[in-house]
């Protein structure tokens, strides 16, 4: 089927035989046992759907692991000043959070930095380190960032200052000469190496070190600093992060962290914590900081145990959130969505001047979400270009920006499968795309890009029963993804606009209730103008949730795209 957008859509193949081994073997139903086969869960992953999850600490008896602790529990014993670096997003000031809970709690003297995005660029850097050297730690680490700082990391050898990286972007040897490097993709054969994030390593890390000197630092506390962080940075929601996943949702009270707490009060949020709270609402606000070079920020509310301190940065960074969403609409705005959807290439490269460094990875994760592509936005800073990039599941971003360093494309760079950053001269730009754009052709070009979807199922069957059978495979993220249905014969009753980009649909089915639904940054798309005028039935792809307005709850259609009756 082709759609109003010109997308192909075809339903997952699933063996039915499959199916009913499960089904049989498990007592599932017929859509979870397909939704469990489509995501290729692994027997553990089966068993959570039915039994609580435990969490693993995977790295007990890690060789790197286990040098980082003796280090770091020197450094305790001598009392030697310590200083935490951390990168300016939410995986950075989360781990540095936990960090800087753990000092604070065992009552060693440290200080912590997190770089200003224009100012410091991204990552460790000599000019930097002069700067925070003059404080006299003894030993530096790097959290979220540093796999590939091999300079910076020489200078702090030449200073005689030791440092541990506990990171997970991309990285090639030569290794930076650090004391201890703790990256799980050092081990490319780890099937594990691609799920954690650094605030999940500093958890693990700091588990080991709170066992070793029998601390009673209660870590378990900020758990929920690593869901936040691993939701926020894309990781995949499957095995371990799933793990964590559920363990929070299950466990989790707003009122038992004090910013959480407080965030949800301030923007009047009533509900129980969801993974989409996390990305869309919790993980924008702490974002904001470093989006907007108050990059500080983040950190300190996230440290903080004080009430007043915690109201207080919450407000700041909730009203640096709303800044920098009316800068992101009227970036928007300005883009040419038609000329970029006509230019037709695999990968989206936009160049705008005009736009704040701190906004490009927003931007281009609006670009990615609009044209389901690798999309990446590059603007001009400080006499140099400055990229960021949000790819798709199929094309591991990371990995080219290290082809980009050694082709001497850009000069320096960083970033995992789904993220990355970059600077380059001016005068590579053309060079760059056209780069980008051979090397996705070359890995994608026997690849089958059709759309999937999991199942039709019938207007009927759309009920709040049916919405509970789904969640049990959940929490659904990057890496198990909300399911999406065909929905057939459905009429459009009423149509609206919502903030000048979304549009709000009333749908009728031959049989049965009004469905509500909703169609995001659809406005002025094929897709949108259908929903606003089209008056004959429509068949939609859509994803079912459960939305809450004014303390109700109800069932939404999100609608991914439609098709219409042609005769």
């Amino acid at each position: 089927m082709i759609s109003v957008s010109g997308k192909k859509w075809i339903e997952k193949k699933i063996n039915k035989n499959s199916i009913e081994k499960i089904k049989q073997d498990l007592n599932f139903s017929e859509i979870i046992s397909k939704l469990i086969i489509s995501r290729n869960f692994d027997h553990s992953e089966i068993d959570s759907i039915k039994n609580p999850s435990i969490i693993i600490n995977e790295f007990k008896k890690d060789k790197d692991f286990i040098e980082a602790n003796l280090l770091l529990e020197k450094v305790i014993n001598k009392k030697d000043l310590i200083c935490i670096f951390g990168d300016y997003d939410v995986d950075g000031a989360a781990a540095t959070s936990l960090l800087a809970k753990f000092f604070n709690h065992i009552k060693h003297p440290y200080f912590f930095y997190i770089p200003d995005r224009e100012r410091d660029g991204y990552g460790p850097s000599i000019s930097v380190f002069k700067k925070l050297i003059i404080k006299k730690p003894k030993l530096i680490i790097m959290v979220d960032c540093g796999s590939t700082s091999n300079q910076s990391i020489a200078y702090l050898n030449s200073k005689k200052i030791k440092s541990i990286i506990i990171d997970h972007h991309e990285i090639n040897k030569p290794y930076p000469k650090t004391n201890v490097l703790i990256n799980p993709k050092k081990n490319i054969n780890n099937p594990s190496k691609d799920y954690y994030c650094a605030t999940t390593l500093t958890y693990f890390f700091l588990e080991i070190m709170i066992k070793k000197i029998k601390s009673s630092f209660n870590l378990s506390n900020y758990l929920i600093y690593v869901l936040l962080a691993l939701v926020c940075d894309v990781m995949p929601l499957r095995k371990i992060n799933r793990y964590i996943a559920l363990n929070i949702i299950k466990n989790f009270r707003i009122k038992d962290n004090i910013v959480f707490k407080t965030i949800y009060e301030l923007c009047d949020k009533k509900k129980n914590l969801t993974i989409e709270d996390l990305g869309f609402l919790i993980g924008p606000i702490i974002n904001s900081g470093g989006r907007l070079s108050k990059s500080q920020i983040a950190a300190d509310l996230l440290i903080s145990e004080n009430l007043h301190i915690v109201n207080k940065k919450s407000l700041e960074l909730i009203q640096l959130n709303k800044i920098r969403k009316e800068i992101e609409n009227k970036i928007l705005n300005e883009i040419n969505f038609d000329k970029l959807e006509k230019a037709n290439k695999d990968v989206v490269v936009y160049y705008n001047p005009k736009i704040k460094e701190g906004l490009i990875g927003i931007i281009a994760s609006r670009l990615k979400d609009y044209f389901n592509k690798p999309s990446i936005v590059i603007t001009t800073s400080q006499n140099k270009l400055k990229g960021s990039a949000r790819s798709t599941i199929n094309y591991n971003i990371g990995n080219i920006i290290r082809k980009l360093i050694d082709k001497k494309l850009i000069e320096n760079g960083g970033g995992h499968n789904m993220a990355a950053g970059f600077s380059m001269k001016k005068d590579k730009l053309k060079d760059l795309e056209d780069f980008i754009l051979e090397d996705f052709a070359k890995k994608n070009r026997n690849l089958n890009l059709d759309y999937t979807y999991d199942a039709e199922v019938s207007p009927t069957a759309i009920n709040k029963n049916f919405i509970d059978e789904i969640n049990r495979i959940g929490p659904f993220g990057y890496g198990n993804p909300t399911p999406i249905f065909l929905i057939k014969n459905l009429k459009v009753i009423e149509a609206k606009t919502i903030n000048n980009k979304h549009i709000n649909a009333m749908l009728k089915p031959k049989v049965g209730k009004f469905i509500k639904s909703i169609c995001f940054n659809s406005l002025n798309t094929q897709l949108g103008r259908h929903l606003l005028s089209y008056k004959k039935n429509i068949h939609v792809v859509a994803q079912i949730r459960e939305n809450y307005w004014n303390n109700n709850k109800y069932l939404q259609l999100d609608i991914k795209d439609l098709f219409i009756e042609l005769n």
